[in-house]
C-alpha cells in the first residue's frame, strides 16, 4: 500500500519541480489542473469555507484579570511603604518573579490574561514625586512639608503626611493645586507604562484609573476604564474628588472626553458594603433627587459593571435580607465605614448586589429604565502591586500587611477606625479576593472592554472557576450536550448580561450552564441559579435553585439539595483533597415558577468544596495561632452576570 501511495505522488512531486523561465506563468496556468490532481474536486472548492470557524465572531475564551490594582503611584500605597511602580505590576502579572515593598519573592502561579492598574486620581503620584525630591512639589508650601514629614518622620512622618491629605480630600479641596503639570506626567508615566506592557493577544494592559470620592467616609469609588491608547488617554488628566464627588459630574466628564477624543471610557463601582447606603441609593448624591428616568439611563450608559467582590469583603448578598441563603454570609464588611458615621442595618439593602438588582426591576416598572441593571465582576483593590487572589499566595491589602509573623498582620484596623471597637474591621477579615473573568474572542484592549461594555462578565473571589450560561425560551435538555453548544447557546438565546423580551405563549426561559474548576484548584461543590424578580403586588422577590450538585447528591422538589458537600480541610496542615465535588458541573433548567406577565433575573453562582483560609496558610508558614474569629476554611465562588427577562 505504502509503494502505491509514493508511485501516486511522484508525478506531483515531478509537477511541482519544474524549474524554466515561465515556471511561474505554467505554475499559474495549471492551478486548476493541479488542484483536480491533487483534490479531485472541481474548481468550486476554493470557494467552499471547509474549516467551521471561518466567520465566527462571538466569544469563545475566557479571560481573567485584576481592573483594580495600585502602585507606588497611589497615595495611600506609596505612603505605606510600596516601592513598585507600574512596570514591576505589570511584570508581575505576566507571571514574572518579583521582589516585593516588603523584600519577599513573590510570583503568581499562571500569569494574568489582562491588568488595569488604577492608581488613585486624587494626588496621583504623590509618593514618588516626594521620593525623588521632585522641585515642583518642594517650591510649594504644603508639598515642602509632606516632603520633609515622610523624609525625616518615618512611617510615623508618613502616616502624618497621609492624615493631612485626607483631611483636605475631607473638605473637597486640592491642597496642591499648582501642580497639575506633576499630574499630567505622573498620568503620562502610567500610560507609557501600559503601551509597554501591552501585547495584543498575549497579555492586556487597559488603561485606566480610580476615581475616589469619600463623603464623611463613605465609598463612592469608581475605577474608569479606558478602550483606546495612550495617545487618546494622554489628552486628559483623570478627573479626581478634588473636582467633585458626584458620579453625575463624572458622568459628564466622561461624556466630555469621549467627545473629545472619539474614544470610549466606562466605570465600575466598587465597595458598596462600605458606602453606608449611598452606593445604590434612592437619591441623587449632591440633589438628593428621586432617582428618575434620565438618571437611570445615564448611570447605565457610563456604570454597566459592579465590582461584586474584593479584598474589603464580598457584596453579593446578606443575611440580614437574603434569609433563606446559607451561603450569603461570606466575607461580609457590615460593621463600619471610613469616617465618623456608624453603620446601621437600613443601609445594607443600598449596599449590595442583590438588593439593588431587585430594585432596579421596580424602577423599571415605574421609569421605563433600570438604574442598577449591572454586570458582576471581581476585582483586588490590591495596593502592593502585586496582584494576589490565592489563598496560599496573598499578599495582603497595603505592604505591611505583607506574609510575616508580625501581628499587624491579623490585627491591623482596615476599617471602622473612628467609630467604636464594635464597628472595626481587621485585618484578618480581608479576603484573598477577587478576579474578574471575561468572555472575549481575542486578548486585546478592544475585545475585553467590549464584553465588559455588554456586560458579558463574571467575578469569582480569586478562584479562576469557569461559568458560562445561556438563557432562551427554546432550548431543551439535549441541548446542553451539542458539540457546538456555544455556537448554539448565541443562535437559540443570549448569554451571560443579556436580554429576554416577551416569552412566547406557553413558554418559559431555560437555561444552558456550565461550570469548570480553576484547573489548579478545587473540585465544585454546586451550582444555582439566583432568581429575583417583582411580583403583581409591585414588591421584590428572591429564590435560590440548586442547578447541579456533586457527589450524587439529590435536589428536592424544592429546588435545593440540603445535604452539604463535605469537608476534606485538614486545618494544622493546611491542605484539602479533590476525593470530594467533581471538577465540571453542568445543568439544564427551566424556570418552574415563571409568569410571562412579571420582570426578573437570572445569574449564576456556583461554588467550591471547602479548602483553606489564607489565615490557615499563615499559621501553618509562621507556625503562629489560628485568629478565633475567622473560620479556618471556607467555599470560593462564581458570580455571572445576570440575564434579564422583560415582559415588554
Amino acid at each position: 500500500m505504502k509503494a502505491k501511495h509514493f508511485l501516486f505522488l511522484f508525478p506531483l512531486i515531478l509537477l511541482g519541480c519544474k524549474n524554466d523561465s515561465n515556471s511561474l506563468n505554467q505554475s499559474e496556468s495549471s492551478d486548476a489542473e493541479t488542484q483536480t490532481i491533487v483534490s479531485g474536486q472541481p474548481e468550486t472548492a476554493k470557494d467552499i469555507d471547509y474549516s467551521p470557524h471561518v466567520g465566527e465572531d462571538y466569544p469563545t475564551q475566557a479571560f481573567f484579570g485584576d481592573t483594580h490594582l495600585h502602585t507606588s503611584y497611589s497615595s495611600d500605597a506609596g505612603m505605606f511603604g510600596n516601592t513598585l511602580g507600574p512596570a514591576d505590576a505589570y511584570r508581575f502579572a505576566l507571571g514574572e518573579e518579583v521582589i516585593s515593598s516588603s523584600g519577599i519573592r513573590a510570583q503568581l502561579r499562571r500569569p494574568l490574561d489582562f491588568l488595569v492598574i488604577s492608581d488613585h486620581a486624587e494626588n496621583l503620584g504623590l509618593a514618588p514625586a516626594i521620593n525623588s525630591s521632585n522641585p515642583d512639589l518642594l517650591a510649594t508650601e504644603f508639598g515642602a512639608m509632606l516632603h520633609g514629614l515622610v523624609k525625616n518622620g518615618g512611617e510615623e512622618g508618613a502616616m502624618q503626611a497621609f492624615d493631612l491629605l485626607m483631611v483636605e480630600l475631607g473638605k473637597n479641596v486640592n491642597p496642591l493645586p499648582e501642580l497639575s503639570g506633576l499630574v499630567q506626567s505622573m498620568w503620562n508615566e502610567l500610560t507609557d507604562a501600559a503601551e509597554q506592557f501591552n501585547r495584543p493577544g498575549h497579555f492586556t494592559a487597559l488603561i485606566g484609573y480610580e476615581w475616589g470620592p469619600g463623603p464623611e467616609g463613605a465609598n463612592l469609588h469608581r475605577n474608569v476604564i479606558f478602550r483606546g491608547d495612550k495617545e487618546k488617554a494622554d489628552q486628559i488628566i483623570p478627573y479626581s474628588a478634588f473636582d467633585s464627588e458626584d458620579p453625575e459630574d463624572l458622568w459628564e466628564w466622561m461624556a466630555n472626553y469621549e467627545k473629545l477624543t472619539g474614544d470610549r471610557v466606562l466605570a465600575i463601582p466598587h465597595g458598596g458594603n462600605l458606602s453606608n447606603g449611598l452606593m445604590f441609593d434612592d437619591v441623587t448624591q449632591t440633589d438628593k433627587k428621586p432617582i428618575d428616568r434620565d438618571y437611570a439611563e445615564r448611570r447605565m450608559r457610563w456604570e454597566p459593571l459592579y465590582e461584586v467582590t474584593q479584598m474589603k469583603g464580598d457584596a453579593e448578598a446578606h443575611p440580614l435580607f437574603s434569609t433563606n441563603d446559607e451561603f450569603a454570609d461570606y466575607g461580609n464588611w457590615d460593621r463600619g465605614s471610613f469616617g465618623p458615621i456608624q453603620k446601621t442595618p437600613d443601609m445594607l439593602p443600598k449596599e449590595y448586589a442583590r438588593p439593588a438588582l431587585k430594585r432596579g426591576l421596580a424602577y423599571e416598572a415605574k421609569l421605563g429604565v433600570n438604574p442598577f441593571k449591572f454586570g458582576l465582576i471581581g476585582s483586588s483593590d490590591a495596593h502592593t502591586s502585586l496582584a494576589t487572589t490565592d489563598e496560599d499566595n496573598f499578599f495582603g491589602k497595603v505592604v505591611i500587611l505583607e506574609p510575616s509573623a508580625n501581628p499587624i498582620r491579623f490585627e491591623e484596623v482596615v476599617a471602622g477606625r473612628p467609630g467604636p471597637p464594635a464597628a472595626r474591621m481587621y485585618s484578618r477579615e480581608t479576603l484573598a479576593s477577587g478576579l474578574a473573568g471575561v468572555w472575549a474572542r481575542e486578548n486585546t484592549r478592544e475585545a475585553l472592554w467590549d464584553a465588559m461594555s455588554r456586560k458579558e462578565v463574571f467575578a469569582t473571589t480569586g478562584t479562576r472557576m469557569k461559568v458560562r450560561v445561556f438563557g432562551g425560551f427554546d432550548f431543551v435538555k439535549d441541548d446542553l450536550y451539542r458539540s457546538n453548544y456555544v455556537k448554539y447557546g448565541y443562535e437559540k438565546g443570549v448569554p451571560m448580561g443579556g436580554d429576554l423580551v416577551q416569552a412566547p405563549a406557553g413558554k418559559a426561559p431555560s437555561f444552558l450552564i456550565v461550570a469548570t474548576r480553576d484547573p489548579d484548584g478545587a473540585n465544585l461543590d454546586r451550582v444555582q441559579i439566583i432568581k429575583g424578580w417583582l411580583d403583581a403586588s409591585g414588591e421584590t422577590q428572591e429564590r435560590i435553585y440548586d442547578v447541579a450538585v456533586s457527589g450524587g447528591r439529590k435536589i428536592g422538589s424544592n429546588g435545593r439539595a440540603t445535604e452539604p458537600v463535605g469537608n476534606t480541610v485538614n486545618v494544622e496542615d493546611a491542605s484539602y483533597t479533590n476525593s470530594i465535588g467533581a471538577p465540571v458541573l453542568e445543568g439544564y433548567w427551566t424556570d418552574p415558577d415563571f409568569d410571562p406577565s412579571l420582570r426578573a433575573f437570572y445569574y449564576i453562582r456556583a461554588l467550591e468544596i471547602p479548602t483553606p483560609n489564607w489565615t490557615t496558610y499563615d499559621a501553618k508558614v509562621f507556625g503562629i495561632e489560628l485568629p478565633e474569629d475567622v473560620e479556618p476554611y471556607q467555599q470560593e465562588r462564581a458570580y455571572s452576570s445576570p440575564i434579564w427577562y422583560s415582559p415588554n
